[in-house]
């Protein structure tokens, strides 16, 4: 088997090319890909300095941030990296929506993304 589907076997935050696709956590990643957030992360560090600490890169995209306990930091954080990079920002409080009603994670990530969000 090739090296990046057993990485994407083993690791569901990778895609079918061994590229990280979604960060949920850092344990069990590549120590290829945490140089590469980590480089990644290191280029932003001017962009902090300067008096418009905004870039392009998302703009047009969507970014949902999902959260199943109240934490004003982490959402705060999130938020305004994401707004940084020019994205539009959804907060979604899991904990006390969806799965309130009985919908599952699953239900509510399919309903976004069938709103193509």
């Amino acid at each position: 088997m090739q090296r990046s589907l057993i990485a994407r076997q083993t690791n569901p935050q990778l895609n079918g090319n061994g590229e990280l696709q979604h960060l949920l956590s850092i344990e069990g990643l590549p120590l290829e890909t945490l140089r590469q957030i980590l480089d990644t992360a290191l280029s932003f560090v001017s962009v902090t300095e300067r008096e418009v600490k905004k870039l392009p890169l998302l703009r047009g995209k969507s970014i949902f941030n999902l959260f199943f306990e109240p934490s004003t930091r982490t959402r705060t954080t999130f938020e305004i990296a994401a707004k940084r990079l020019s994205a539009d920002v959804i907060n979604l409080n899991i904990g006390a929506s969806s799965q309130s009603k009985g919908e599952t994670l699953l239900d509510t990530v399919d309903n976004l993304s069938a709103m193509h969000a």
